[in-house]
């Protein structure tokens, strides 16, 4: 099945939120809970670092810059949603833009294995710039490292 993949109207992105609301609730019955406040999305006010899909968007990933490179902020598909592709389309629409690199969950399933299986590995820290640094220290300090999380990095389209 072919996935539309697009940026999002303005008025698209106050709903965004809550598709990351109910993605991020499959990790409390892990023990994962995230910091109360705004989710991700919220924060972003610039529709093209948003990619989205549905209409309305059932799914959506969030991108920035990182070290100069494209990072992955957040991917999130409302779980109603799942198994159908989505998460991994929006994946290869922002993998197209070069090399990508994120932060997620070790061992979750749909976190860091879902990713190595979508061509990305673990970036050992010696390779980490100084913003990717800055970026886990933050999430340190927002209490998200309550279970062992890795930076990951994919270099190139898989297959290539």
């Amino acid at each position: 099945m072919v996935h539309v993949i697009r940026h999002p109207a303005s008025a698209e992105l106050p709903a965004l939120a809550a598709i990351e609301l109910a993605a991020d609730a499959k990790f409390a019955p892990l023990g994962i809970v995230f910091p109360p406040g705004t989710t991700m999305i919220e924060e972003a006010s610039d529709p093209s670092r948003v990619y989205v899909t549905g209409v309305p968007p059932v799914a959506f990933a969030l991108v920035g810059t990182v070290d100069g490179q494209t990072h992955l902020d957040q991917l999130a598909v409302h779980p109603v949603h799942e198994g159908k592709g989505l998460g991994t389309a929006l994946l290869e629409a922002v993998c197209a833009l070069g090399a990508v690199t994120l932060t997620t969950f070790r061992d979750v399933p749909w976190n860091a294995p879902w990713y190595a299986r979508r061509g990305f590995e673990v970036l050992d820290p010696a390779e980490w710039g100084p913003e990717l640094r800055a970026l886990v220290a933050h999430e340190r300090e927002l209490g998200i490292e309550v279970a062992p999380r890795v930076v990951m990095r994919r270099l190139r389209s898989v297959g290539t």
